[in-house]
């Protein structure tokens, strides 16, 4: 009875005493799909190559479940290089069969019976390398002939990898399949992991194109550059992400698009002041460059590993602080104020501040052995979502949010600015209106003249004025000028001066005492806006008197009058202007131009000149006007020729 209950004893308590190191084998030789390798893997501290031979003795390493955390295996040391092994069970027929790597260290070799699968930078000396591409490798069928292999894992844990709770090897790092089935599936990782991100930075990219657009027609919107520039350079990393998603490179090689993030968060930036109207002042330019060497110093601290993970989440606080504080802070006071753009901004900004808080939270628990699993289902609830194939996180979703509040933004403007073209295409029909009845279409008939006159804006509305105005005693008075400026305002003004014209002929008709009276009238009235004129006073016996305010010499027959200068109305108080006379003879002819014809300019950017406009003078005022306008119109026109009668002037 006793050796029988001895043996009982020793019978169960054979499993317990097996060695340290004993690990459960993997098996692989029924594979239905890709799988990953989760299994007891034995792992030891220290470097020493034969640890990735298939016949060296691991039997007092110890044990470690890649579903849990290496920092539990060495809980107070934290050795930079440390070795996995795991014995997986194949069958000797088996072939195809390969493995495929992702994101276990910035430094490690994958070994098959000894020989090397994979490598990614250098273990030591270490070198550090990014670790995100996707890396896939068949494993020699010679080495399956055997029934089994030993998967040895060489990994360089860096200072700031043991920060985190997925610290070296995991599971999900390295799966184990056919090789075609580890490619498709592969492909299908990356798709969803990815897919979501290359869908904003397409629809983000549009978004920007559409705002260039809208900048070049309105050059006062700087957000719409802003939002052209943060798009267009996030895109710009879109090459070097691609390629990453199959290589893993030098950490110095990423770090080479750190100056692209950078100008997206400085036009990011820009843009928000600029759709609040804020100036981006130089307290916020200090704190943006503060913020960027934080950033600056944990990016590169990162890509090579030197730095702690508590020292990585510290340096970027400043940036944090204004990202996720201050320009939340601002959106809000401005959308209290009645800013409704900040208010559509603010739904974004808020998920995405939010987002930040809650990462450096779960950190930060996470570093808490009590909290460690509750952080863990904390951060698959919010950071790991599965929609049909693709990953989706609290920041893709922000990032949507954000492209779709601009886009509400930008077709609110466009609605807006639509609504208010059509009106002020409504006003400016009525100026055009109202001009038509002031500007005579055709001059009055006046005994003894032959008066033409051509009038084209180069707008809906123009600048231009002329008044013919007959006498009583048979004499002709013409008002000829030009405002400076275009549109609306321009035309209001040449209403002004028009009715003007009008008022002070009913008292005088000496063009020296029109000018002085039309220029006091200006003064303190047109908010710096000033117009060229010029009077001319003709008789019924030819003599005819001119004053001059700043406009374009008439001319005689071909020939240039010479008038003294002045300047024009509405610049200098109580001005005074000198009259001029000279005799018109019967047949002789005055041509009188706005600068719209001298300044008529073409494809060359050559102008018209006053030499064309010299010879042009003896022709009629509508072939004179037809050839300005050929030759590219850029100002309004206005052409008005006066020939005295002959028959008339000698029965005078």
């Amino acid at each position: 009875m006793f050796p029988r209950l001895v043996f009982l004893v020793v019978c169960l308590c054979l499993p317990f005493a097996a060695p340290q190191g004993q690990a459960q084998s993997f098996d692989a030789t029924n594979l239905r799909q890709p799988t990953d390798l989760d299994a007891i893997w034995l792992v030891h501290a220290g470097d020493d190559p034969a640890y990735a031979r298939k016949d060296f003795d691991d039997s007092a390493w110890a044990r470690f479940h890649s579903t849990g955390s290496i920092r539990t295996v060495f809980p107070d040391s934290h050795p930079e290089v440390v070795w996995y092994r795991l014995h997986v069970k194949v069958l000797p027929s088996q072939t195809g069969l390969a493995l495929a790597e992702w994101n276990i260290a910035s430094a490690f070799e994958v070994y098959v019976n000894g020989q090397r699968l994979m490598q990614c930078g250098r273990v030591a000396p270490f070198a550090a390398y990014t670790y995100s591409a996707r890396l896939l490798e068949p494993i020699p069928d010679r080495e399956l002939a055997a029934g089994s292999v030993v998967v040895a894992l060489r990994v360089h844990i860096s200072k700031l990898e043991w920060g985190d709770q997925g610290a070296g090897f995991i599971a999900t790092n390295l799966s184990i399949g056919q090789e075609q089935a580890l490619s498709d599936h592969i492909w299908l990782q990356i798709i969803g992991q990815y897919g979501p991100g290359l869908i904003a930075n397409f629809l983000g990219l549009g978004l920007g194109i559409v705002a260039l657009v809208l900048f070049s027609s309105q050059r006062r919107q700087w957000e719409y550059l802003w939002i052209f520039l943060q798009f267009f350079c996030a895109f710009c990393r879109l090459p070097l992400n691609t390629y990453e998603y199959f290589h893993n490179l030098p950490a110095n090689w990423d770090l080479l698009r750190e100056p692209l993030a950078i100008a997206t968060l400085l036009f990011t930036c820009l843009m928000y002041f600029a759709f609040l109207r804020l100036r981006f002042g130089r307290w916020m330019q200090t704190a943006f460059i503060v913020a960027i060497l934080g950033w600056t110093l944990s990016m590169i601290g990162q890509a090579h590993g030197n730095i702690s993970r508590i020292a990585s989440v510290l340096a970027q606080f400043p940036i944090l602080i204004l990202i996720a504080g201050v320009i939340p802070v601002l959106l809000i006071v401005h959308w209290r104020r009645g800013n409704r753009e900040a208010g559509i901004l603010l739904i974004p900004v808020i998920l995405q501040s939010l987002t930040y808080y809650a990462s450096i939270l779960l950190f930060f628990l996470g570093l808490v052995p009590a909290f460690q699993d509750a952080s863990t289902k904390a951060y698959k609830l919010l950071f790991a979502w599965q929609l049909g194939p693709f990953n989706w996180d609290l920041g893709q979703l922000a990032n949507l949010l954000y492209l779709l509040s601009l886009a509400i933004i930008m077709v609110l403007r466009s609605t807006r600015i639509s609504r208010q073209q059509a009106l002020l295409e409504g006003e400016m029909a009525a100026a055009r209106e109202v001009q038509q009845i002031i500007l005579p279409e055709q001059a009055d008939t006046v005994i003894g003249f032959t008066v033409e006159s051509v009038y084209q804006p180069a707008q809906q509305v123009g600048g231009d004025f002329f008044q013919v105005l007959p006498t009583e005693q048979g004499d002709l008075l013409l008002v000829v000028g030009d405002v400076a400026g275009k549109g609306l305002p321009a035309a209001m003004l040449v209403s002004v001066l028009v009715g003007a014209i009008r008022g002070v002929a009913e008292y005088t008709i000496d063009p020296a005492n029109m000018l002085a009276n039309l220029n006091d009238r200006l003064i303190g009235r047109t908010s710096g806006t000033f117009s060229t004129a010029l009077v001319a006073h003709i008789a019924a016996n030819g003599i005819v008197k001119i004053a001059n305010a700043g406009h374009l010499s008439p001319y005689l027959d071909g020939r240039e009058i010479e008038l003294p200068g002045a300047l024009p109305l509405g610049i200098q108080p109580h001005a005074h202007y000198e009259t001029i006379q000279f005799h018109l003879a019967p047949g002789s002819r005055l041509t009188f131009y706005s600068d719209g014809v001298v300044e008529a300019q073409n494809a060359k950017r050559e102008l018209f000149g006053f030499e064309r406009g010299r010879e042009l003078s003896t022709r009629p005022a509508a072939a004179i006007v037809k050839a300005a306008q050929e030759f590219g119109q850029a100002d309004d026109i206005t052409v008005v020729t006066i020939e005295r009668a002959a028959a008339l002037a000698t029965a005078a």
